[in-house]
């Protein structure tokens, strides 16, 4: 049997909104843009919602919305996927990192708040030395699609006077509270912005596309206008028997408009997003029955205070428990039918970033930890029990193998 990492689960309703566009003759940013962004906003409880091409162009356009300048800083995790630090060195500013809490595997806040408190008081931190540039934003990401511990972070925004921007690519749906008793939070209503990803194995999906939501209406706008080239009119409205052929450009912008076609697919995906968690969420308590018992293995947890997406089932390797290394082990997935994934090598180690700002071993000693221990199993709604059966007893088989 071969499973795959991810399969995407496509339905009839999802082909008939998507040839509906077609038919229409309307492809690019139109009427069901808008039509994803209200169903969107509604359903994470924001206000208003701007539809993307990427998360990345979300992220992006939230930082220039805030007002990020050159070699002001944002608090970054170590432990993310490129685009949370990218984002900020398109404005040649400073991507300042924070090591990870070993249990979510999300940005360590207390962490996060020793940092900028070394900023403010001119000290070093790790990779960077003093003078600094202003302590703008801190960005979060949502590892694996539970929520990092939302308090704290707006706690230290608003001890330093920091923007907050969610990256929560992996997050559809999540929420977060602070304690027993206390109301639940969705993702979307806890940041001044935050980002979702739709690429094609994400909890819903447009194949390409992103979403960022706030509750302000002065970053919207700046985000919709700066999606389009600074034009202070969109092509619907322009083209609509309202419209007028007249635009001025407002700002030098850029082209992260998502398009109707996309958009359709967003719009049914949407309303099976919560089937979709269900399905993700059968899937993790079948993982853990069936590999929890483990020593070679530890499995990821969903705290008590969160509601996770189960974007990633990231099972971690207890390597001393094995004769084999993380490569060896997903080698051996890979000849049994399995393919895995891995999420992710610390930024603090690629090449850009030691050459950048001389980074390397040593920093970020929980990220360091972790991460040779990654293993990311499928998990996806349409996964059958067949396949969970398969790649439950190649774990296994592999664990009885190398077992130390």
């Amino acid at each position: 049997m071969k499973v795959p990492f991810f399969r995407p689960s496509l339905g009839q309703a999802e082909i008939d909104e998507v040839v509906d566009c077609l038919r229409s003759g309307w492809l690019t940013t139109g009427q069901k843009c808008k039509a994803f962004e209200e169903a969107f906003a509604g359903y994470v409880g924001a206000r208003h919602a701007v539809a993307l091409g990427s998360c990345t162009a979300a992220l992006h356009l939230a930082l220039e919305a805030v007002g990020l300048g050159r070699g002001e800083m944002v608090l970054v995790p170590a432990l993310t996927f490129a685009a949370t630090a990218e984002v900020v060195r398109y404005f040649d500013a400073v991507p300042v990192f924070v090591d990870c809490e070993p249990a979510t595997l999300c940005m360590d806040v207390e962490q996060a708040r020793r940092t900028a408190s070394a900023i403010a008081g001119s000290r070093p931190v790790a990779g960077l030395r003093p003078p600094y540039g202003k302590l703008r934003a801190i960005m979060p990401m949502h590892y694996g699609g539970q929520m990092c511990d939302v308090s704290a972070v707006e706690d230290l925004a608003g001890e330093f006077g920091l923007a907050t921007i969610e990256d929560a690519a992996h997050a559809v749906p999540a929420s977060f509270r602070g304690g027993p008793g206390m109301p639940w939070r969705n993702v979307g209503t806890t940041a001044d912005v935050t980002c979702f990803s739709f690429y094609a194995n994400k909890c819903i999906t447009t194949g390409e596309g992103g979403m960022a939501v706030t509750d302000r209406a002065d970053l919207a706008e700046r985000m919709r206008v700066m999606s389009l080239h600074g034009m202070s009119k969109d092509a619907w409205k322009r083209y609509t028997a309202e419209g007028s052929w007249y635009y001025e450009i407002v700002a030098p912008g850029f082209k992260y408009n998502m398009t109707d076609i996309a958009a359709a697919l967003g719009i049914k995906q949407l309303a099976r997003a919560d089937e979709f968690r269900q399905a993700r969420g059968r899937l993790a308590a079948g993982y853990r029955e069936r590999l929890g018992d483990l020593e070679q293995v530890e499995l990821p947890v969903e705290l008590p205070d969160r509601r996770h997406s189960w974007h990633l089932y990231e099972m971690r390797l207890n390597l001393d428990r094995l004769a084999v290394d993380r490569a060896e082990f997903m080698r051996r997935m890979a000849a049994r039918g399995v393919s895995c994934s891995v999420h992710w090598m610390p930024l603090h180690l690629h090449p850009y970033y030691r050459n950048a700002f001389g980074t390397g071993e040593g920093l970020f000693p929980e990220s360091e930890r972790q991460w040779p221990r990654l293993v990311s199993l499928p998990i996806f709604p349409s996964m059958t029990g067949e396949e969970l059966s398969h790649v439950c007893e190649s774990v296994r088989g592999i664990c009885r193998e190398a077992a130390r």
